[in-house]
């Protein structure tokens, strides 16, 4: 059965999971320490990448793994807001996206799907959390989907209750303002079990995993 997953969403100690105003010379709207020592090249598995396999390189790697679609927010893809201006924009990430599979964006407006040669692809929906996973569990093909992000977005689908794993990486740092990633969602930790392990980098890894039933 799919399932819906959150995978290295890091978080400050006073809640923060990412900055206020995204920019394109500020992609993490001022929040980039939380990222400080995310190795992003393990996303994909450890081939390639230098020893030692640590826990936080290990926990990384989830990130792909059965996979089949994601879904994100707009603010994750571009800063742009309102209609789409003919810029050419196709995200962050230049003509290699890592994602590799179908990636649905929420937003209000009109956008062309955008595709790449290594099979990631861009689909901009306007619709309900719901809406958008069934569009999104559908292109997967019986593999799991992915919330990407940001922290608003993850918060949409919890308190739909539509996400059954989330993984949170708490970074030892305090923000002090930021767009933080419970918001209102007082007791949503009831609806799940949580384990979680310490790092020797000094990140708490939590692994929240949705009790059956709820």
């Amino acid at each position: 059965m799919s399932r819906t997953r959150v995978h290295n969403l890091f978080v400050s100690l006073d809640g923060f999971a990412a900055g206020e105003h995204v920019t394109f010379d500020e992609p993490i709207g001022g929040a980039e320490r939380l990222f400080g020592q995310f190795d992003g090249r393990a996303i994909h598995g450890m081939q390639g990448v230098d020893a030692p396999f640590t826990v936080d390189r290990a926990l990384t790697t989830l990130w792909g793994q059965g996979i089949g679609a994601e879904i994100m927010g707009r603010r994750k893809f571009g800063p742009q807001t309102g209609p789409w201006p003919d810029d050419d924009w196709q995200g962050w990430w230049g003509d290699e996206p890592p994602f590799r599979t179908p990636v649905f964006v929420l937003t209000h407006h009109h956008h062309e799907p955008i595709e790449f040669a290594n099979g990631t692809s861009f689909h901009f929906v306007d619709g309900t959390p719901a809406e958008a996973l069934r569009l999104a569990a559908e292109a997967a093909g019986g593999q799991d989907v992915r919330i990407g992000g940001g922290p608003s977005t993850v918060q949409q689908f919890l308190k739909a209750g539509l996400i059954d794993f989330l993984h949170l990486a708490i970074v030892p740092i305090a923000l002090g303002r930021g767009t933080p990633l419970f918001g209102d969602l007082t007791g949503v930790e009831s609806r799940f079990d949580i384990e979680t392990v310490t790092s020797p980098s000094g990140v708490t890894h939590q692994l929240w995993n949705k009790k059956s039933g709820t």
